[in-house]
């Protein structure tokens, strides 16, 4: 075996593997399959972790999971779904943060090394046994490439700061409203 078809052997392994683990957590979140909430409570879910408004922000991160994930294991527009997925953990990252970064704890390492993963992906191509090598790169151009990481930076970073100044503004009114002096006892 060449060093070339070690390469693209490992480059689908790893697509199926990282894709597939993707697109279970994806259809959790849009049908509720694989033990999932479903779209429903999912939104609902959204709306407590801060991502508002919950229905759209649900279906973003299913389809950037579920939709990363499956153009991962084809191995088509490869930039884009590896793109699209890394988003996607960001903000579950930015959810999972405040308790640090092992997963047994609740932390972001998990959805981080899948974002990792993802993004990786992204960046070194999907190899030979891809779509994208059938078709001649038609949606792996170098521009699809920088496209599609700099829409997927620049949303991940409008969402998460967004629920950051939510989560602020919310903490901020608790702080005002535990601070107004309580009713005053009348008649003693």
């Amino acid at each position: 075996m060449t060093r070339i078809n070690r390469r693209d052997l490992a480059l689908l392994a790893l697509r199926t593997g990282t894709g597939a683990v993707l697109m279970a957590h994806g259809t959790q979140k849009l049908f509720g399959w694989f033990g999932g909430a479903g779209l429903e409570k999912t939104a609902a879910a959204m709306e407590q972790m801060g991502y508002r408004p919950g229905r759209p922000s649900a279906v973003a991160a299913g389809m950037g999971e579920a939709g990363g994930g499956a153009l991962l294991i084809l191995g088509l527009a490869t930039p884009a779904a590896g793109a699209a997925a890394a988003g996607a953990m960001a903000g579950a990252v930015a959810v999972h943060a405040p308790a640090g970064f092992f997963a047994q704890g609740g932390g972001f390492e998990y959805p981080a090394f899948l974002g990792f993963t993802a993004a990786a992906i992204g960046l070194a191509g999907a190899g030979r046994y891809a779509l994208d090598h059938a078709t001649g790169h038609t949606f792996d151009q170098p521009w699809t490439l920088g496209l599609a990481f700099a829409g997927s930076a620049l949303a991940a970073g409008v969402v998460v700061t967004r629920r950051a100044r939510a989560a602020q503004a919310a903490a901020d009114t608790a702080d005002e409203l535990r601070d107004e002096p309580g009713p005053v006892a009348e008649g003693r």
